[in-house]
């Protein structure tokens, strides 16, 4: 399927590692003139010459903390972004008592406060330029509330009323605004986590009671992201979409 992405300027946040590193991959295959922002100068530099050999396509990187005083006047000065993926960020683990507040604000100012500035500022420039996408990757954890999870199940719920909110109306400005919500996926992360729920546990398939016993792959989730930033996908906004093959409506009322 042709998905009429060629030549869109998509913005990653997130982009060095895991999903992001395969959004970064998945846009390029389909002609997009890329800007990717993380951290780590390296592991852009890497990432950024990979897709360009691979895809031939336009590849900026900006090494930056989102959170820095400094990123906002950087990213401000992008002239034209026609796909904005909000993506960087990981709440800590922990219940009540163990995510203390410093942790949770500081967990909270990289992906709830950062995507909600990220869309503020490229929202107006959209608006300005006739029109784009804004896509938050979120967090199955919004649709099941985990009190081990507590501040993550919390920030992503937000972000889902966020997303549903600025898109109800943002087909009036020629803009849509979406979300996904993947459960597990098969990262670097993930996988740690589930080698450390076997050994803790015994089991020799820590991924057993995953929907086809396993976790979803990242190319399953950019699939996803392509679709919904594509005009195939133009009637589209205001909606979150969970990828996780079915677990969390096991736990739906």
């Amino acid at each position: 399927m042709n998905l009429d992405l060629a030549g869109r300027r998509v913005l990653i946040t997130g982009a060095s590692q895991g999903i992001g590193e395969g959004l970064a991959h998945a846009f390029g295959e389909e002609g997009c003139d890329l800007i990717l922002v993380a951290r780590s100068a390296e592991k852009l530099a890497g990432l950024a010459d990979q897709v360009r050999s691979r895809w031939n396509v336009s590849v900026d990187v900006l090494a930056l903390d989102l959170t820095a005083a400094e990123a906002e006047n950087q990213l401000n000065a992008l002239e034209r972004v026609d796909v904005l993926v909000n993506n960087a960020g990981a709440i800590p683990g922990g219940d009540l008592q163990t995510v203390q507040s410093l942790a949770w604000r500081r967990a909270w100012d990289l992906k709830v406060y950062g995507y909600i500035d990220l869309c503020r500022m490229f929202y107006a420039k959209m608006k300005q330029h006739g029109g784009g996408v804004i896509l938050n990757n979120i967090g199955a954890s919004a649709e099941f509330f985990d009190p081990t999870y507590i501040a993550g199940s919390t920030g992503n719920a937000a972000l889902v009323a966020f997303t549903r909110a600025l898109g109800s109306r943002s087909l009036d400005d020629k803009i849509r605004v979406l979300g996904v919500s993947p459960g597990p996926v098969a990262t670097d992360r993930i996988e740690r986590l589930l080698n450390e729920r076997r050994k803790a546990s015994g089991e020799e398939q820590a991924s057993a009671a995953f929907p086809l016993g396993r976790p979803a792959t990242v190319r399953e989730v950019a699939d996803l992201f392509l679709f919904l930033a594509s005009p195939r996908s133009a009637y589209t906004t205001g909606v979150v979409f969970t990828l996780d093959g079915g677990l969390s409506a096991r736990h739906g009322p």
